[in-house]
């Protein structure tokens, strides 16, 4: 094991905020990863950036009317900004639309070429002849030919996972102009997947048999059991990065080819920010490379990208991929398109101070292996049951104990006490939980220390022996002050607020890792401790509830078929509905009632009799164009005065999405006084 560690997390696409999913199945783990391994005293460089070439984006553009560099500048911003708040602490966070990714990216593709990695091949692509551009495969969908799903992408179904090609789609349209897609011949440049697969097969299926995560190995090896194909890395795009070739004009890198470039080109910007070497980190054998993702990336980690870095031939392989699956909200799949989701930064802006009790929460429900699911109720409980119940009443004891009693000074105690030993053992089982990625574990393995604390203490009751045994007294608040110091040390990497404010409550400098495995005295006796105050607080319920309800109001949204519709009004009843007389009529004469902007008086014929209607309508209607016009009138609405005109009854229009009037009329012509309902 390499004393430097190379550590990514997968590229965020910059097309949306960063969710707890995403939380939960990268980045909180990763950066509990390398906090620890820093704390370990490795060398550590911990990259990630924005996805900012994606098709997501570019559908999001075009959804909201501008352009994708605005929708990259603007999400940028917003999820680097959540990841510093949540404490996620890389050493450089960049973006793929830097003018040193596109180089860098670029001088990757030129190698390759070079070296004869690629071929050149001419194929038929889906082409939107309205829009007048290729389709790339996000641009198409259809029924996945696996599970049925109407609505599955042309490189992956989000119902089942597969992972497709636009031409296994059954029905596909374009999502540009929804119209079906004709094909048309390309050409684009190809990597040859299946010249690696003896390559992969040894290094992965022999290699890694017994040390990779068996969701990700398993991933891996039904892959390669039904064989790689030649998988184009370039596409017909104008959104991404220029393939750097003559007569290459409206072609792009594949996204699956720049953005992992994008973790070695934002490790050259930050060791150029701070005199390294990056090339020891990404070409040394004796760096460490470990990928952080979701399971819907492994098949680029784990194939694709290795496959890339073998044809360059400078680089190292990934020393292991942690893979996590997928976690659920509240027994539903978390939905960026349904906005189903808990969003880092509004979760930041409604819980202030609170960034850990996420992380902690996260983390004890992580999907390691398998899916897993997030409520509202579970986060109240682990705040509630276990962050102030365990690990804060035991640290509040402690504190407020030994100023009582000795005024803030740590008494003296036996440097020898058996107790003591459960901090160098807690130690040891966190950080061997740790170097094998299971979090849930060494966060279990952390609380177990608390509860230890507690349990202790408890037995051990100084707030009585300081009377009658002061020596024992004394001997438990030592104790207990070299276990909450632990625990200030330990609880860093998971959560890194808890830990700044529990060292500077105790008065003491963070250390390595490794003292707190084999020390048995972390704070020595007469050290002046800080006065204390609460670490966690307990949330209550009214708070979970909103959530809750916050979350229900998406749900009812959701059921909507126009987002723009208004809620209901409140029920009537079916003898209220009788009442109303609703008629076709048609508009005789009309003309603008003075000094009213909005207002035209009507003569309607409604089949009844001819009345006089004053209507809200001139803007969005002439006079003259309403004239001999079939509408609905409500007949028996008691007549009311307008500007001194008595009008009638009143008439039946909606409003159009861009603020403009519409009448609701038949279908076809009818005649005038027929009743509707």
């Amino acid at each position: 094991m390499s004393n430097r560690k190379m550590i990514t997390a997968a590229l965020p696409y910059a097309n949306g905020p960063v969710h707890i999913g995403h939380l939960a199945g990268v980045y909180i783990p990763a950066d509990v990863y390398a906090r620890f391994q820093r704390r370990s005293g490795k060398d550590v460089a911990f990259i990630c950036g924005s996805d900012e070439h994606g098709i997501p984006i570019t559908i999001r553009a075009k959804k909201e009317g501008v352009t994708p560099q605005d929708i990259v500048d603007k999400y940028h911003e917003i999820i680097k900004k959540s990841f510093s708040d949540l404490g996620i602490s890389f050493d450089e966070y960049s973006r793929t639309t830097s003018a040193n990714h596109r180089e860098t990216s670029q001088d990757f593709f030129k190698v390759l070429y070079e070296k004869g990695k690629f071929t050149e091949e001419m194929s038929e692509q889906y082409f939107d002849e309205q829009a007048n551009e290729f389709l790339a495969d996000r641009y198409i969908v259809g029924t996945c030919p696996n599970c049925g799903n109407e609505n599955a992408y042309g490189d992956q179904c989000e119902k089942c996972g597969s992972t497709l090609s636009p031409s296994e789609l059954i029905n596909p349209k374009s999502m540009l102009s929804g119209n079906v897609p004709i094909l048309k011949e390309t050409k684009n440049w190809y990597l040859p997947l299946n010249e690696y697969e003896d390559f992969l097969n040894e290094w992965i299926i022999e290699g890694h048999k017994d040390d990779w995560k068996p969701n990700v190995y398993g991933q891996v090896k039904s892959w390669l059991t039904d064989g790689l194909k030649p998988r184009a890395m370039t596409r017909d795009l104008n959104w991404g990065v220029p393939v750097p070739l003559p007569n290459a004009e409206g072609k792009v890198l594949y996204v699956w080819f720049d953005a992992p470039i994008g973790y070695i080109s934002f490790t050259k910007e930050w060791a150029a920010k701070n005199g390294k070497d990056w090339k020891e980190y990404w070409q040394s054998e004796e760096s460490d490379l470990v990928h952080f993702i979701g399971k819907d990336n492994i098949v680029f980690h784990c194939i694709i990208f290795p496959a890339m870095m073998k044809a360059h031939g400078d680089f190292i392989m990934p020393e292991n991929v942690p893979a996590f699956e997928f976690l659920n909200l509240e027994n539903d799949k978390i939905s960026t398109s349904r906005n189903w989701a808990v969003w880092a930064h509004e979760y930041v802006e409604e819980f202030p101070g609170q960034q850990d009790v996420l992380r902690y929460a996260l983390l004890s429900s992580a999907p390691e292996t398998k899916d897993n699911n997030f409520t509202w109720k579970d986060f109240q409980t682990k705040n509630n049951s276990e962050l102030v119940g365990i690990f804060g009443n035991f640290i509040n004891r402690v504190a407020v104990l030994i100023h009582k009693y000795y005024k803030g000074i740590v008494p003296q105690g036996d440097v020898k006490a058996p107790e003591l030993q459960e901090i160098n053992k807690s130690a040891k089982e966190i950080s061997g939980f740790l170097e094998n990625y299971e979090f849930r574990n060494s966060l279990t393995a952390l609380m177990n220390l608390a509860r230890f604390g507690n349990q202790y203490l408890q037995a051990e009751e100084p707030w009585k022996t300081i009377k009658d045994n002061p020596e024992k007294a004394a001997q438990s608040l030592f104790v207990g002050a070299q276990i909450a110091v632990a625990l200030a040390e330990l609880c860093e990497p998971f959560m890194p607020f808890s830990s700044e404010k529990l060292l500077n409550m105790f008065n003491v400098e963070k250390s390595n890792w490794s003292d707190v495995e084999t020390k048995s005295v972390l704070i020595e006796t007469g050290h002046q401790i800080n006065e204390s105050s609460l670490l966690f607080s307990k949330i209550e319920d009214d708070v979970i509830e909103a959530q809750i309800q916050k979350l229900e109001n998406t749900k009812q949204s959701n059921k909507k078929t126009n987002p723009n519709a208004k809620p209901m009004k409140d029920e009537i009843q079916f003898d209220d509905f009788t009442k109303i007389d609703l008629r076709t009529a048609t508009i005789l004469t009309a003309e603008k009632v003075e000094k009213a902007d909005k207002l035209l008086k009507l003569t309607v014929d409604t089949g009844v009799d001819v009345r006089t209607v004053v209507s809200g309508i001139a803007e969005s209607f002439t006079a003259e164009e309403v004239i001999g016009k079939q509408v609905m009138i409500l007949l028996n609405l008691a007549p009311r005065k307008i500007r001194g005109i008595e009008s009638q009854g009143m008439l039946l229009l909606t409003t159009k999405a861009d603020g403009k009037l519409s009448f609701v009329t038949p279908d076809e012509t009818v005649e005038n006084g027929i009743e509707i309902g």
